[in-house]
Protein backbone atom coordinates (compact mmCIF):
# COMPACT_ATOMS: atom_id res chain seq x y z
CA UNK A 1 0.00 0.00 0.00
CA UNK A 2 1.17 3.49 -0.83
CA UNK A 3 1.48 6.20 1.54
CA UNK A 4 1.78 6.11 5.62
CA UNK A 5 -0.74 3.91 6.25
CA UNK A 6 -1.88 2.86 10.22
CA UNK A 7 -0.96 -0.33 11.54
CA UNK A 8 -1.72 -2.54 14.33
CA UNK A 9 -0.28 -5.97 15.29
CA UNK A 10 -4.33 -7.38 16.19
CA UNK A 11 -7.42 -6.28 15.38
CA UNK A 12 -10.30 -8.17 17.67
CA UNK A 13 -13.56 -7.64 15.81
CA UNK A 14 -16.28 -7.74 18.84
CA UNK A 15 -16.45 -6.87 22.23
CA UNK A 16 -18.35 -9.81 24.02
CA UNK A 17 -16.84 -12.24 26.20
CA UNK A 18 -14.49 -13.73 23.73
CA UNK A 19 -13.24 -10.43 22.55
CA UNK A 20 -13.01 -8.71 25.70
CA UNK A 21 -11.03 -12.02 27.23
CA UNK A 22 -8.65 -12.50 24.48
CA UNK A 23 -8.12 -8.68 23.98
CA UNK A 24 -7.17 -8.57 27.92
CA UNK A 25 -4.52 -11.81 27.05
CA UNK A 26 -3.42 -9.90 24.38
CA UNK A 27 -2.18 -6.81 25.60
CA UNK A 28 -0.72 -8.54 28.89
CA UNK A 29 1.14 -9.97 26.39
CA UNK A 30 2.56 -6.41 25.24
CA UNK A 31 1.13 -6.96 21.92
CA UNK A 32 -0.19 -3.96 20.34
CA UNK A 33 -4.36 -4.28 19.87
CA UNK A 34 -7.55 -2.48 18.37
CA UNK A 35 -10.86 -4.26 19.61
CA UNK A 36 -14.04 -2.64 17.63
CA UNK A 37 -17.51 -3.36 18.51
CA UNK A 38 -20.14 -2.56 21.36
CA UNK A 39 -19.28 -4.29 24.99
CA UNK A 40 -21.79 -6.97 25.43
CA UNK A 41 -24.18 -5.95 22.95
CA UNK A 42 -25.54 -9.29 21.88
CA UNK A 43 -26.24 -10.21 25.39
CA UNK A 44 -28.11 -7.01 25.80
CA UNK A 45 -30.08 -6.31 22.65
CA UNK A 46 -30.55 -10.14 21.45
CA UNK A 47 -31.89 -12.01 24.59
CA UNK A 48 -34.90 -11.06 26.45
CA UNK A 49 -35.17 -9.06 29.57
CA UNK A 50 -35.44 -11.05 32.75
CA UNK A 51 -33.63 -14.37 31.87
CA UNK A 52 -30.91 -15.98 33.53
CA UNK A 53 -27.84 -17.59 32.17
CA UNK A 54 -27.84 -22.06 32.46
CA UNK A 55 -24.35 -21.99 32.92
CA UNK A 56 -22.92 -22.47 36.86
CA UNK A 57 -21.47 -19.54 38.87
CA UNK A 58 -18.04 -21.15 38.12
CA UNK A 59 -17.91 -21.30 34.21
CA UNK A 60 -19.67 -17.46 33.87
CA UNK A 61 -16.02 -15.69 34.60
CA UNK A 62 -14.79 -13.83 31.79
CA UNK A 63 -11.00 -14.80 31.61
CA UNK A 64 -8.41 -12.64 32.11
CA UNK A 65 -4.41 -13.94 32.43
CA UNK A 66 -4.40 -13.22 36.00
CA UNK A 67 -7.51 -14.31 37.06
CA UNK A 68 -8.77 -11.18 38.96
CA UNK A 69 -11.81 -9.81 37.29
CA UNK A 70 -14.37 -12.59 38.15
CA UNK A 71 -18.00 -12.38 38.86
CA UNK A 72 -16.57 -12.44 43.12
CA UNK A 73 -14.28 -9.47 42.51
CA UNK A 74 -17.12 -7.79 40.41
CA UNK A 75 -20.05 -8.37 43.25
CA UNK A 76 -17.31 -7.47 46.01
CA UNK A 77 -16.19 -4.07 44.61
CA UNK A 78 -19.77 -2.99 43.46
CA UNK A 79 -22.10 -4.27 45.98
CA UNK A 80 -23.78 -6.16 43.63
CA UNK A 81 -26.33 -8.92 45.12
CA UNK A 82 -25.58 -11.69 42.79
CA UNK A 83 -26.15 -15.53 42.70
CA UNK A 84 -26.70 -18.23 40.59
CA UNK A 85 -28.09 -18.56 38.44
CA UNK A 86 -27.13 -15.31 37.43
CA UNK A 87 -29.71 -12.34 35.54
CA UNK A 88 -28.55 -11.15 32.14
CA UNK A 89 -28.65 -7.93 33.28
CA UNK A 90 -25.69 -8.24 35.96
CA UNK A 91 -23.96 -10.38 33.67
CA UNK A 92 -24.02 -7.59 31.11
CA UNK A 93 -23.31 -4.95 33.62
CA UNK A 94 -19.87 -7.76 35.15
CA UNK A 95 -19.06 -7.78 31.41
CA UNK A 96 -18.66 -3.90 30.72
CA UNK A 97 -17.14 -3.66 34.43
CA UNK A 98 -14.34 -6.50 32.78
CA UNK A 99 -14.08 -4.55 29.78
CA UNK A 100 -13.73 -0.87 31.78
CA UNK A 101 -10.73 -2.43 34.01
CA UNK A 102 -9.22 -4.57 30.70
CA UNK A 103 -10.07 -3.32 27.81
CA UNK A 104 -10.72 0.63 28.46
CA UNK A 105 -10.18 1.31 24.79
CA UNK A 106 -12.67 -0.32 22.69
CA UNK A 107 -13.64 1.63 19.98
CA UNK A 108 -17.61 1.50 19.52
CA UNK A 109 -17.18 1.50 15.22
CA UNK A 110 -18.24 -1.33 12.71
CA UNK A 111 -16.00 -2.65 10.66
CA UNK A 112 -17.40 -2.91 6.98
CA UNK A 113 -13.97 -4.48 5.16
CA UNK A 114 -11.37 -6.98 5.99
CA UNK A 115 -9.45 -8.13 2.92
CA UNK A 116 -5.93 -9.33 2.49
CA UNK A 117 -3.02 -7.29 1.48
CA UNK A 118 0.31 -8.56 1.42
CA UNK A 119 -0.06 -11.11 3.57
CA UNK A 120 -1.53 -8.70 6.14
CA UNK A 121 -4.76 -7.31 6.51
CA UNK A 122 -7.28 -3.99 5.07
CA UNK A 123 -9.61 -2.79 7.49
CA UNK A 124 -12.07 -0.55 6.55
CA UNK A 125 -14.49 1.10 9.10
CA UNK A 126 -17.79 2.43 8.43
CA UNK A 127 -16.45 5.82 8.89
CA UNK A 128 -14.34 5.46 6.47
CA UNK A 129 -10.66 5.20 7.88
CA UNK A 130 -8.56 2.16 7.14
CA UNK A 131 -5.25 0.42 8.08
CA UNK A 132 -3.80 -2.47 8.14
CA UNK A 133 -3.05 -5.36 10.97
CA UNK A 134 -1.12 -8.72 10.76
CA UNK A 135 -4.22 -10.25 12.32
CA UNK A 136 -7.60 -10.22 12.61
CA UNK A 137 -9.26 -11.76 15.49
CA UNK A 138 -13.31 -12.75 14.97
CA UNK A 139 -15.21 -12.81 18.18
CA UNK A 140 -18.31 -11.53 17.09
CA UNK A 141 -20.67 -13.80 18.51
CA UNK A 142 -23.71 -15.37 17.00
CA UNK A 143 -26.33 -12.80 16.10
CA UNK A 144 -25.68 -13.57 12.86
CA UNK A 145 -26.29 -17.16 12.67
CA UNK A 146 -29.67 -16.85 13.70
CA UNK A 147 -31.44 -20.46 12.17
CA UNK A 148 -35.04 -20.29 11.05
CA UNK A 149 -36.69 -22.88 9.52
CA UNK A 150 -37.82 -23.27 5.94
CA UNK A 151 -41.68 -23.65 6.60
CA UNK A 152 -40.84 -19.64 8.20
CA UNK A 153 -39.27 -18.01 4.96
CA UNK A 154 -42.51 -16.69 3.68
CA UNK A 155 -44.07 -15.67 6.66
CA UNK A 156 -44.04 -11.70 7.61
CA UNK A 157 -41.57 -10.91 11.08
CA UNK A 158 -45.08 -9.65 12.52
CA UNK A 159 -46.44 -13.39 12.48
CA UNK A 160 -42.76 -15.09 13.36
CA UNK A 161 -40.02 -13.91 14.84
CA UNK A 162 -36.07 -15.49 16.08
CA UNK A 163 -36.05 -15.24 19.47
CA UNK A 164 -32.75 -13.42 18.98
CA UNK A 165 -35.12 -10.61 17.81
CA UNK A 166 -36.31 -10.09 21.61
CA UNK A 167 -35.62 -7.56 23.78
CA UNK A 168 -38.81 -7.43 25.71
CA UNK A 169 -42.19 -10.02 25.56
CA UNK A 170 -44.53 -7.41 26.56
CA UNK A 171 -45.78 -7.14 23.35
CA UNK A 172 -47.37 -10.66 23.61
CA UNK A 173 -49.33 -10.06 25.78
CA UNK A 174 -52.97 -11.60 25.91
CA UNK A 175 -51.76 -12.90 22.80
CA UNK A 176 -51.65 -16.87 21.56
CA UNK A 177 -47.95 -17.85 20.95
CA UNK A 178 -46.16 -21.01 19.76
CA UNK A 179 -42.82 -21.41 21.07
CA UNK A 180 -40.81 -23.76 18.55
CA UNK A 181 -38.10 -25.57 19.83
CA UNK A 182 -37.07 -27.54 23.19
CA UNK A 183 -33.46 -25.80 24.66
CA UNK A 184 -32.91 -23.71 27.27
CA UNK A 185 -33.79 -20.41 24.89
CA UNK A 186 -37.57 -22.02 24.09
CA UNK A 187 -38.27 -23.24 27.47
CA UNK A 188 -36.98 -19.66 29.24
CA UNK A 189 -38.57 -17.77 26.17
CA UNK A 190 -42.11 -19.70 27.06
CA UNK A 191 -41.57 -19.10 30.88
CA UNK A 192 -41.27 -15.70 30.07
CA UNK A 193 -44.29 -15.53 27.82
CA UNK A 194 -46.18 -17.18 30.63
CA UNK A 195 -45.66 -15.12 32.90
CA UNK A 196 -46.25 -11.65 31.18
CA UNK A 197 -49.91 -13.20 30.20
CA UNK A 198 -49.46 -14.62 26.61
CA UNK A 199 -51.10 -17.98 26.36
CA UNK A 200 -48.24 -20.35 25.32
CA UNK A 201 -47.72 -23.78 23.86
CA UNK A 202 -44.43 -25.28 23.42
CA UNK A 203 -43.42 -27.55 20.06
CA UNK A 204 -40.35 -29.51 20.18
CA UNK A 205 -39.37 -32.53 18.28
CA UNK A 206 -37.79 -34.20 20.88
CA UNK A 207 -39.77 -36.95 22.52
CA UNK A 208 -38.86 -35.98 26.07
CA UNK A 209 -37.40 -32.44 27.50
CA UNK A 210 -33.75 -32.64 28.51
CA UNK A 211 -33.15 -31.14 31.61
CA UNK A 212 -29.62 -30.17 33.11
CA UNK A 213 -29.36 -30.00 37.03
CA UNK A 214 -31.49 -32.89 37.62
CA UNK A 215 -28.57 -34.77 39.57
CA UNK A 216 -26.92 -31.88 41.34
CA UNK A 217 -25.95 -34.34 44.14
CA UNK A 218 -23.36 -35.81 41.95
CA UNK A 219 -21.35 -32.09 42.31
CA UNK A 220 -21.14 -32.66 45.92
CA UNK A 221 -18.73 -35.67 45.87
CA UNK A 222 -15.87 -33.93 46.43
CA UNK A 223 -13.04 -35.54 44.63
CA UNK A 224 -15.42 -38.01 42.87
CA UNK A 225 -16.89 -35.25 41.52
CA UNK A 226 -13.85 -33.37 40.36
CA UNK A 227 -13.01 -37.05 38.40
CA UNK A 228 -16.71 -36.49 37.20
CA UNK A 229 -17.10 -33.31 35.97
CA UNK A 230 -15.23 -30.53 35.05
CA UNK A 231 -15.65 -26.97 36.30
CA UNK A 232 -15.88 -25.88 33.18
CA UNK A 233 -19.72 -26.97 33.02
CA UNK A 234 -20.45 -28.50 29.95
CA UNK A 235 -21.34 -32.00 29.30
CA UNK A 236 -23.04 -34.83 31.61
CA UNK A 237 -20.67 -37.19 33.99
CA UNK A 238 -17.46 -38.23 32.37
CA UNK A 239 -17.86 -36.68 29.21
CA UNK A 240 -17.13 -33.50 30.38
CA UNK A 241 -13.48 -33.93 31.30
CA UNK A 242 -12.77 -34.57 28.19
CA UNK A 243 -14.78 -31.34 25.81
CA UNK A 244 -13.42 -29.00 28.23
CA UNK A 245 -10.09 -30.05 27.47
CA UNK A 246 -10.27 -29.34 23.46
CA UNK A 247 -6.94 -30.34 22.44
CA UNK A 248 -7.36 -33.73 23.81
CA UNK A 249 -10.67 -33.71 22.36
CA UNK A 250 -9.12 -33.54 18.80
CA UNK A 251 -6.97 -36.54 19.41
CA UNK A 252 -10.45 -38.00 18.88
CA UNK A 253 -11.80 -39.99 15.79
CA UNK A 254 -14.18 -37.31 14.01
CA UNK A 255 -17.41 -39.59 14.86
CA UNK A 256 -16.48 -39.43 18.86
CA UNK A 257 -16.22 -35.55 18.61
CA UNK A 258 -19.34 -35.17 16.34
CA UNK A 259 -20.91 -37.37 19.04
CA UNK A 260 -19.33 -36.03 22.07
CA UNK A 261 -20.42 -32.71 21.04
CA UNK A 262 -23.57 -33.27 20.20
CA UNK A 263 -23.95 -34.56 23.53
CA UNK A 264 -23.02 -32.15 25.83
CA UNK A 265 -24.65 -29.47 23.66
CA UNK A 266 -28.29 -30.94 22.67
CA UNK A 267 -31.09 -29.00 23.29
CA UNK A 268 -31.98 -28.93 27.37
CA UNK A 269 -33.30 -26.55 29.68
CA UNK A 270 -31.86 -25.35 33.29
CA UNK A 271 -33.81 -27.80 36.10
CA UNK A 272 -34.88 -24.94 37.64
CA UNK A 273 -37.37 -23.87 35.14
CA UNK A 274 -39.27 -27.07 35.74
CA UNK A 275 -41.68 -25.16 38.01
CA UNK A 276 -41.96 -21.75 36.04
CA UNK A 277 -43.26 -23.97 33.31
CA UNK A 278 -45.81 -25.89 35.48
CA UNK A 279 -48.83 -23.91 33.65
CA UNK A 280 -47.43 -24.00 29.96
CA UNK A 281 -48.72 -27.28 27.14
CA UNK A 282 -45.79 -28.95 25.27
CA UNK A 283 -46.49 -30.69 22.64
CA UNK A 284 -43.44 -33.08 22.03
CA UNK A 285 -42.21 -35.24 18.87
CA UNK A 286 -43.78 -32.95 16.88
CA UNK A 287 -42.21 -30.46 14.11
CA UNK A 288 -44.25 -27.82 12.18
CA UNK A 289 -44.62 -29.20 8.42
CA UNK A 290 -46.12 -25.99 7.31
CA UNK A 291 -46.62 -22.38 8.15
CA UNK A 292 -49.33 -20.04 6.50
CA UNK A 293 -50.28 -16.63 6.87
CA UNK A 294 -54.30 -16.55 8.19
CA UNK A 295 -55.36 -12.89 7.94
CA UNK A 296 -53.95 -11.89 10.99
CA UNK A 297 -52.97 -15.53 11.94
CA UNK A 298 -50.71 -17.60 11.81
CA UNK A 299 -51.83 -21.13 11.16
CA UNK A 300 -49.32 -24.16 11.78
CA UNK A 301 -49.49 -27.95 10.44
CA UNK A 302 -47.88 -30.30 12.63
CA UNK A 303 -45.97 -33.80 11.68
CA UNK A 304 -49.24 -35.59 13.56
CA UNK A 305 -51.86 -33.94 11.47
CA UNK A 306 -52.99 -31.46 14.21
CA UNK A 307 -53.18 -27.51 13.49
CA UNK A 308 -52.78 -24.58 15.96
CA UNK A 309 -53.77 -21.12 14.91
CA UNK A 310 -51.93 -18.35 16.99
CA UNK A 311 -50.66 -14.94 16.78
CA UNK A 312 -47.02 -15.34 16.39
CA UNK A 313 -44.67 -17.92 16.34
CA UNK A 314 -41.55 -17.63 18.36
CA UNK A 315 -38.81 -19.64 16.76
CA UNK A 316 -36.30 -20.46 19.46
CA UNK A 317 -34.23 -22.95 16.84
CA UNK A 318 -30.94 -21.87 17.57
CA UNK A 319 -28.01 -20.68 15.53
CA UNK A 320 -26.29 -22.27 12.62
CA UNK A 321 -22.63 -21.39 11.93
CA UNK A 322 -22.17 -19.90 8.40
CA UNK A 323 -19.12 -17.84 7.41
CA UNK A 324 -21.07 -16.17 4.18
CA UNK A 325 -22.81 -14.43 7.03
CA UNK A 326 -19.98 -12.01 7.94
CA UNK A 327 -20.55 -9.40 5.17
CA UNK A 328 -17.30 -7.49 5.77
CA UNK A 329 -14.65 -10.17 4.20
CA UNK A 330 -14.08 -9.78 0.74
CA UNK A 331 -14.54 -12.14 -1.43
CA UNK A 332 -11.01 -13.24 -1.57
CA UNK A 333 -11.01 -13.83 2.23
CA UNK A 334 -14.54 -16.05 1.70
CA UNK A 335 -13.11 -17.94 -1.16
CA UNK A 336 -9.77 -18.88 0.51
CA UNK A 337 -11.48 -19.88 4.07
CA UNK A 338 -11.76 -23.66 4.27
CA UNK A 339 -15.11 -24.62 5.70
CA UNK A 340 -17.20 -27.92 6.74
CA UNK A 341 -20.94 -27.62 7.46
CA UNK A 342 -20.47 -23.75 7.71
CA UNK A 343 -17.67 -23.87 10.23
CA UNK A 344 -13.89 -22.55 9.17
CA UNK A 345 -11.48 -25.31 9.77
CA UNK A 346 -9.22 -24.38 12.41
CA UNK A 347 -5.98 -24.99 13.55
CA UNK A 348 -3.43 -24.68 16.66
CA UNK A 349 -4.02 -21.09 17.78
CA UNK A 350 -8.01 -21.07 16.55
CA UNK A 351 -6.19 -19.66 13.17
CA UNK A 352 -8.28 -20.76 10.01
CA UNK A 353 -7.02 -21.35 6.40
CA UNK A 354 -5.97 -18.19 5.40
CA UNK A 355 -2.44 -17.17 7.66
CA UNK A 356 -3.30 -14.77 10.31
CA UNK A 357 -7.58 -15.04 10.59
CA UNK A 358 -8.27 -16.09 13.78
CA UNK A 359 -11.92 -17.35 14.89
CA UNK A 360 -13.46 -17.31 18.67
CA UNK A 361 -16.64 -18.37 20.27
CA UNK A 362 -18.93 -20.75 18.32
CA UNK A 363 -17.39 -20.78 14.88
CA UNK A 364 -14.42 -22.75 16.21
CA UNK A 365 -16.28 -25.73 18.26
CA UNK A 366 -16.05 -27.75 14.92
CA UNK A 367 -12.35 -27.59 15.69
CA UNK A 368 -12.56 -27.62 19.37
CA UNK A 369 -15.30 -28.49 20.60
CA UNK A 370 -18.73 -27.42 22.37
CA UNK A 371 -16.51 -25.70 24.86
CA UNK A 372 -16.17 -22.97 22.90
CA UNK A 373 -19.73 -22.63 22.64
CA UNK A 374 -19.75 -20.92 26.05
CA UNK A 375 -18.08 -18.32 28.27
CA UNK A 376 -16.09 -20.62 30.26
CA UNK A 377 -14.18 -21.06 26.82
CA UNK A 378 -12.52 -17.83 26.98
CA UNK A 379 -9.79 -18.94 28.70
CA UNK A 380 -8.76 -22.27 26.82
CA UNK A 381 -9.60 -20.02 23.34
CA UNK A 382 -7.39 -16.56 24.81
CA UNK A 383 -4.76 -18.64 25.94
CA UNK A 384 -4.33 -20.81 22.94
CA UNK A 385 -4.78 -17.73 20.72
CA UNK A 386 -1.67 -15.15 22.77
CA UNK A 387 1.03 -19.09 22.74
CA UNK A 388 0.20 -19.55 19.01
CA UNK A 389 0.89 -15.69 18.14
CA UNK A 390 3.23 -15.35 20.59
CA UNK A 391 5.30 -18.26 19.34
CA UNK A 392 5.18 -16.98 15.64
CA UNK A 393 6.35 -13.59 16.48
CA UNK A 394 9.44 -15.27 18.15
CA UNK A 395 9.58 -17.07 15.01
CA UNK A 396 9.53 -14.30 12.65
Amino acid sequence: MKGNVPHCDVTVIGAGPYGLSSAAYLRAAGIETRVFGKPMAFWEEQMPAGMFLRSSWEASHIADPNREVTLDAYRGQCGNHLSAPIPLDRFVSYGRWFQQRLVPHVENRKVTKVETCARRFRVVLADGEAFVSHRIVVAVGIGSFASRPPEFDAIPPALASHSAEHRDFSRFKRQRVAVIGGGQSALESAALLHEGGADVEVIARQQVLNWVGLHSWLHHLGPISRCLYSSRDVGPAFLSRIVSAPRLLRMFPRRFQDRASYRSIRPAGAEWLRDRLSGVPVALGRTVISAKAAESNLRLLLSDGTERLVDHALLATGFRVDMSRYEFFSHEVRSRLQTVNGYPVLTRGLECSVAGLHFLGKPAAWSFGPLLCFVSGTEFASTELVRNIARKDRAR
